[in-house]
């Protein structure tokens, strides 16, 4: 099942004297962050009204309420969620949070490989971080040869393994 409220970043400091904040985004980049007039605390429990500005590699936030340094110090290590309603996404693209965890299945014949344990950015593509069940790492690209479907449905997303992916073939 996927979360309702998705993590974007993290406050992590603050930035002048009239209550603005340094958030570390954890999305794609900091502009993620500025089509949002609301985001949440405690994974939606507490809804806030903020304005964002990216800065460099950071994202630059106030929020409605929060007008001191004071203020927003109180802030500092809370996480900052969006709900999933809020964004709409394109065709193909995915939450990395909907990815984690997701059973990576062969798409031709059934076997099980292991779980996505993170994503990686490369530059080119994502690559997955997978973990099968004897411990062992693997790293799969994501691209159009090796990603068939995902069904999040299942938890499950679908590949069509290359040589070499997971034994040392020729």
């Amino acid at each position: 099942m996927q979360k309702q409220y998705l993590e974007v970043g993290k406050i992590v400091g603050t930035h002048g004297i009239r209550g603005e904040m340094r958030v570390e985004c954890w999305a794609n980049s900091p502009d993620f962050l500025k089509k949002f007039k609301t985001l949440y605390l405690d994974e939606g429990k507490t809804a806030i009204a903020v304005s964002c500005r990216p800065h460099k590699n950071i994202a630059l936030m106030t929020a409605k309420g929060v007008g001191s340094i004071e203020e927003a110090d109180k802030l500092r290590g809370k996480i900052l969620y969006i709900d999933r309603n809020d964004v709409k996404l394109d065709e193909g693209e995915h939450f990395v949070q909907d990815i984690i965890g997701l059973k990576v299945i062969d798409a031709d014949n059934g076997t099980v490989y292991g779980v996505v344990r993170d994503v990686l950015k490369t530059g080119s593509n994502d690559v997955y971080e997978m973990k099968a069940e004897d411990g062992k790492l693997y790293y799969i690209p994501v691209i159009p040869d090796i990603l068939d479907r995902f069904d999040f449905d299942q938890g499950a997303v679908y590949i069509h393994p290359m040589k070499g992916l997971f034994d040392d073939e020729d």
